[in-house]
């Protein structure tokens, strides 16, 4: 006898939840992933949030605060190609076929941020003495692993599925106090668009959220970040941006409405981008 397999709404029986999203970069309740994964949830969406030795406690404990269910959450290092081929085929055992998958992950030693670090007498390196494993490092995290989440996620996609990451304007605009993150940012860019192209033979879709600065985890660590943000605040022309306003963009890049829209480098910055001075 064949048994048939278990269906999204077996793990979430009070929200018939029809898509699946697989989330990574969730750290705790300040993370941009997690707000994307509750306003998910809220649309009757289930979701896999990944988790990392270090962060495991944080995640459960916030999805749930959050009452998002666990059943498919699963530890992930997105370093190790076979971690997340293991995760996307238990996920895909479970629920199905995956519709949506945000990639919302980054890392970056003080020396590729050039910061020094708190109570150290060790000097922060200038930028031009960035160490190459460091910068490695960082790209390794913040940049090809969105390579491998996507071949790992390829064969469990579902039609018209849509990938979304995060990047930031460093990308762009030389902000120092980012560093070497703005190159790890651009090489992360530079892959959105090859893989828009790659991708959409197969119907698929992959795009970039860029927002402005919010006071996550990661932003806390660059030097000076609160005051960079009265400077957004001052130049912007909506002001400052909050972690709903990204799931709001998130949204809509995990719903039929952006089914056309791939390649894509999406500003929630309050339009920060677009300004080169004040009054």
């Amino acid at each position: 006898m064949v048994l048939a397999a278990p269906t999204v709404a077996s793990f979430y029986p009070d929200m018939e939840a029809t898509k699946v999203a697989v989330i990574f970069g969730v750290r705790n309740d300040r993370s941009i992933a997690l707000a994307v994964a509750k306003k998910l949830v809220q649309q009757g969406m289930a979701v896999a949030v990944s988790y990392t030795e270090t962060t495991r406690e944080d995640v459960l404990f916030c999805l749930d605060q959050a009452g998002i269910p666990t059943d498919l959450c699963g530890l992930v290092d997105v370093r190790y190609e076979d971690h997340l081929v293991r995760y996307f085929q238990t996920i895909a055992a479970k629920a199905g076929s995956i519709d949506y998958v945000l990639h919302s992950v980054a890392y970056g030693s003080n020396k590729v941020l050039c910061n020094k670090l708190p109570f150290s007498d060790e000097t922060a390196p200038e930028y031009i003495d960035m160490p190459l494993d460091d910068l490695q490092e960082a790209i390794d995290i913040g940049a090809y692993s969105l390579l491998r989440v996507v071949r790992a996620a390829l064969p469990y996609l579902s039609a018209n599925a849509s990938v979304l990451t995060t990047t930031y304007n460093a990308s762009q605009r030389v902000v120092p106090k980012y560093a070497g993150m703005g190159v790890v940012k651009a090489c992360l860019e530079n892959l959105v668009q090859c893989l828009a192209y790659l991708l959409g033979k197969e119907g698929h879709r992959i795009n970039a959220l860029s927002p402005g600065l919010i006071m996550t985890t990661s932003a806390a660590s660059i030097q000076g970040v609160r005051k960079m943000r009265k400077q957004s605040a001052a130049m912007a022309p909506l002001g400052n941006i909050g972690l709903e306003d990204v799931a709001e963009a998130a949204a809509y890049y995990f719903s039929d409405a952006s089914k056309k829209v791939t390649g894509n480098i999406h500003y929630i910055d309050g339009g920060l981008n677009i300004m080169g001075g004040t009054e």
